[in-house]
């Protein structure tokens, strides 16, 4: 079983920076990881993921801005976002997909005041 702990969420005004952390715990092989947000009254959406052998992927709206990378030997994921918008404000949740399975953390709220 994969457990999965975010951390670094909080209130940044716009334009302002943060930056996401996710372990997991044990010494899993994860295959993909990722980042996904919610925001209030929205659906769950993917920000960006990240293979093992470091292909990466991003939504639109975070490209230029957004950068995930990740420690294989920490089994740790990271989210390092610049010049953050009110419209980024969402819980962000983050994901990992292991032996064909995806398991998910509890979330850390991220808040961009205007």
């Amino acid at each position: 079983q994969v457990q999965l702990v975010e951390s670094g969420g909080g209130l940044v005004p716009a334009g302002g920076s943060l930056r996401l952390s996710c372990a997991a715990s044990g010494t899993f092989s994860l295959n993909v990881m990722g980042w996904y947000r919610q925001a209030p009254g929205k659906q769950r959406e993917l920000v960006a993921r990240i293979a093992s052998r470091m292909s990466t992927n991003y939504a639109d709206s975070v490209k230029g801005r957004f950068t995930i990378s990740r420690d294989n030997a920490k089994n740790t994921v990271y989210l390092q976002m610049n010049s953050l918008k009110p419209e980024d404000t969402a819980v962000y949740y983050c994901t990992a997909n292991w032996r064909g399975m995806d398991y998910w953390g509890k979330g850390t709220l991220v808040t961009v005041s205007s």
